[in-house]
Parts: C-alpha cells; sequence; structure tokens
C-alpha cells in the first residue's frame, strides 16, 4: 500500500460495537425475509453495513459530550442558537429552519415555493426530493452535463449544470414557472460526484438574470468543497470553510440532511436569506415538525449536530474521508471491476449494466447484485437504479442511463481492512456473474419504492 496515497484515520478508537458475522445459510434464510431487498434486512443479519451514510456515522467525544448539555426547553433552547450561530457563521444564510433531517426540509422547501404546473430543474434527480417537488405538482427536469450519465466519464466535476439544458428550459416553459433551481453537491446518483465553483457562479448569474432562486442540496457540501480544492485550480491553498461559505454566496438557501456531513444520527434545517420564505417556513414547520427553535429535533441533538458541522470543517477528517472510498474504488479498478469513475465522495458505485449485461434493466440487476452480495458476504450495500428512479404519473418505469449499485462508505466507522473484506467479496460476484438472474415485483409500494419493494428471483 502506498500509505501516502491513502491517508490513514485522523482518530483513535475509543468505544467498538460488535458486528454480527453470519453464514451463507444464514444469509441465503435473511434475504428471503427481505424479499429481497437489502433495506429490510435487520442489522442481526449484516456484517459490514454500506447501505448509506445517512446516520450510520461516528459521532466524537466532542458531539457526544454535548449530548449531556442538551436544552430541552420547548420553545426557545438554547442548543438552537448555537445550531443557528454555527450555520450563519460557517454557511453565510441568515434564517435556520430545523427539521428532524433533510427530507423535512424538502418537504417545507416544495410546499412554500412550488405551485402546480411549475417546473424545477436539477442536476440529476434525487429521490426524495422529487418525490417532494412532484406531490406539490412540479415537473422535475434533469439539467446536469451529459458526462454525469456516462461511468466511463472522468470528468472532474460530472456534478455540473449543463447552462445551455439551463436556458433551453427557461425558453421553452418561461422563468416565471421555475420557482428555483435544485443543485447538489455532491450529486448522489450520478456516483457522488461534484460541481465546481465556476459552475456554481455562472449557474448563479443565469438564475438572477430571470430571477430565479438557486435552493442548493447541502447534504454532501464538504466533500464537495474538498473536490473542489484538490481539484480546481486556484482553490488548492483554501480552507474547507473559505471554499463552503464561496458556495453558499452562490445560493439563495439550502436543505440540510446532518445526518451526512454533519456527522449525526439525526437532523437537519433548511436555510434561507429571503425573510418572507423564512416565515412561511416556520409555519409550516410548527404543521410538520415542531416549534421554529427545535423543528423535530431535541435540544441535544441539535448540539451534536452544531459541534459536528464544525467538526466536518476539519481538512484532515474530510481529506480521510475520500481517501477510504478511494481505496475501495481502486481495489475495485485494478480487478477489472465495472464502477462509476471517477471515484466520488461517499461511496463508490458498481455499474451494473455492465456487471450483469445480461439480466435486462425491467429485471432489475442493481437490485440483483446488491442481493448477491450480501449473500456472498454479510456486505449490505443499496440498489440506485430503476427501481430507485420509480415510475411516472403514467405508470410507467422511468429508465435511468446508470444502473447502479451504491457501496456507501458511514464516516469514522470502518477500517481499509473492512474495505479490503468487501473488495473480495466483489471480486467474487463477478467470477460467478454468469449464474446469475433477475428479479421481479412481489410488492411494489405507489411511492418511493426502493425502500420497503419485496421481489423473488425469476427462475
Amino acid at each position: 500500500m502506498d500509505y501516502n496515497k491513502y491517508m490513514a484515520e485522523p482518530y483513535k478508537i475509543k468505544m467498538v460495537e460488535p458486528i454480527a458475522v453470519t453464514t451463507r445459510e444464514q444469509r441465503e434464510a435473511a434475504i428471503r425475509r427481505a424479499g429481497w431487498n437489502t433495506f429490510l434486512l435487520t442489522t442481526d443479519d449484516v456484517y459490514i453495513d454500506l447501505l448509506t451514510d445517512s446516520g450510520t456515522n461516528a459521532m466524537s467525544d466532542n458531539q457526544w459530550a454535548g449530548l449531556m448539555l442538551g436544552d430541552e426547553a420547548y420553545s426557545g433552547s438554547r442548543n438552537f442558537r448555537n445550531l443557528e450561530a454555527t450555520v450563519r457563521e460557517l454557511y453565510g444564510f441568515k434564517y435556520v429552519v430545523p427539521t428532524h433531517q433533510g427530507r423535512g426540509a424538502e418537504n417545507i422547501l416544495s410546499q412554500i415555493m412550488i405551485k402546480p404546473g411549475d417546473y424545477v430543474p436539477g442536476n440529476m434527480y434525487f429521490t426524495t426530493t422529487r418525490a417532494h417537488q412532484e406531490l406539490n405538482g412540479a415537473t422535475f427536469r434533469d439539467i446536469i452535463i451529459d458526462e454525469a450519465h456516462d461511468p466511463e466519464s472522468e470528468h472532474p466535476f460530472k456534478g455540473n449544470v449543463d447552462l445551455d439544458k439551463l436556458q433551453a428550459l427557461i425558453d421553452e416553459v418561461g422563468a416565471e414557472r421555475i420557482p428555483y433551481i435544485c443543485v447538489a453537491v455532491t450529486v448522489n446518483l450520478a456516483g457522488g460526484q461534484p460541481v465546481s465553483m465556476a459552475n456554481l457562479k455562472a449557474v448563479y448569474e443565469l438564475a438572477q438574470k430571470y430571477n430565479i432562486k438557486v435552493m442548493m442540496d447541502a447534504t454532501r457540501c464538504v466533500e464537495n468543497a474538498c473536490f473542489i480544492k484538490h481539484r480546481e485550480p486556484g482553490y488548492e491553498n483554501k480552507t474547507i470553510q473559505e471554499i463552503i461559505r464561496e458556495m453558499y454566496t452562490y445560493a439563495d438557501g439550502c436543505t440540510m440532511s446532518g445526518k451526512k456531513d454533519g456527522i449525526v444520527n439525526i437532523g437537519g434545517f433548511l436555510a434561507l436569506n429571503d425573510e418572507e420564505l423564512y416565515q412561511k417556513a416556520t409555519s409550516l414547520v410548527v404543521v410538520y415538525e415542531g416549534m421554529p427553535s427545535y423543528g423535530g429535533m431535541t435540544g441535544r441533538d441539535m448540539e451534536a449536530l452544531a459541534r459536528g458541522i464544525r467538526e466536518s470543517m476539519d481538512y484532515n477528517f474530510i481529506a480521510h474521508r475520500l481517501a477510504q472510498v478511494q481505496y475501495l474504488g481502486d481495489k475495485l479498478i485494478e480487478a477489472g471491476i465495472p464502477v462509476v469513475k471517477p471515484i466520488g465522495g461517499h461511496a463508490v458505485f458498481l455499474d451494473a449494466r455492465q456487471f450483469y449485461p445480461h439480466i435486462p434493466q425491467d429485471e432489475f440487476p442493481a437490485q440483483m447484485l446488491a442481493a448477491q452480495l450480501y449473500l456472498e458476504s454479510g456486505v449490505r450495500s443499496m440498489e440506485r437504479g430503476i427501481i430507485s428512479a420509480g415510475r411516472d404519473k403514467s405508470g410507467n418505469h422511468y429508465y435511468p442511463k446508470l444502473e447502479l449499485v451504491r457501496l456507501t462508505i458511514p464516516r469514522r466507522v470502518y477500517t481499509y481492512a473492512h474495505l479490503d473484506v468487501v473488495a473480495e467479496a466483489v471480486k467474487e460476484c463477478y467470477k460467478n456473474r454468469n449464474n446469475v438472474k433477475g428479479l421481479r415485483f412481489v410488492y411494489e409500494p405507489p411511492v418511493l419504492r426502493f425502500f420497503t419493494a419485496r421481489f423473488e428471483p425469476i427462475e
């Protein structure tokens, strides 16, 4: 191993949690009980859990200490004031509306800004984001650059917005029917790919020309900032905090799931600069979440989030985080495994189309690959393809160009040795790929089907 290439952990282990080591027979029974959906496995069935990095991170001793300072007042908690001050200082937004997690912020933003018949452009959809937009009457329009849909493209900023696509949409439907542009930093379903600072600035300038607001999905903004530091000329000597502050000068607000780059197990917020929108948001947060000074979080959780946001700005933390993901990606690339390139910020994405070229997309190759990886090793991953994409208003499948399995690495949880196990398991699945067939639905929920759908193998 090149020890300079893959940064060692910038922390030491103070407490451990035992994890399950299962047999093949036990895993076969477990995946049948789960309907071949890795979301429905229990933690007792799972060895290395790469399902998500959402709320699965390890908090620091400083964050745990903050839990003991929870002010659980129903209104006016001092922990909220700390969180609000932290967001204002580090992100630069004026107003903060706490929510139980990111989708709570998405719900409120969609309701206060969207009216039926609107269009919301974005740099590739995210599942819950698009669901809230569509439930409020909008049509999502993908305006990401074409390279994002090509898993072999090595473009350093595959999350970038295609300005020509954005302009074409404005010309087609009119600026008055576009309440805001949703810019994710990074782009999850493109493979955890970042957006350049130059692109963020250009999008904001175009939006301002037409009086359209820019709302960022800030869930993994620190990862995006680190990619800018590593890849964009002129930012190599900037701190993560300096890059973050500049990023948000090109936005009117953001939704944030604190369960990712906030390094906590629950929590999020909606941040805004517009006072009128803020007042509308506080009216709705009371209906769906709680008082505007806690919004679905306990005081102790707000304190942990405020401290986690500060910790996330440490370069050593985020550089190691990216190094772990790169390490697993490099292991798989060296073995000839088809993955999305370049390796993204929070996960390695297996290209299920290339892994199982003999399985049609509507027989769910990515869903089956996630199940096969679990059967092989006890490693839990998740599908990010046709199942996650869902159906259109006519009931037809969306057919995304990317059919992926996401190996998502939680922050400060696993070691390089765990990632070696994952790599070997993927290699073994690849050796046996020609013997695998697809899946069909046994149960399909009407919305966000990937969470609770059940399947059976096609014989």
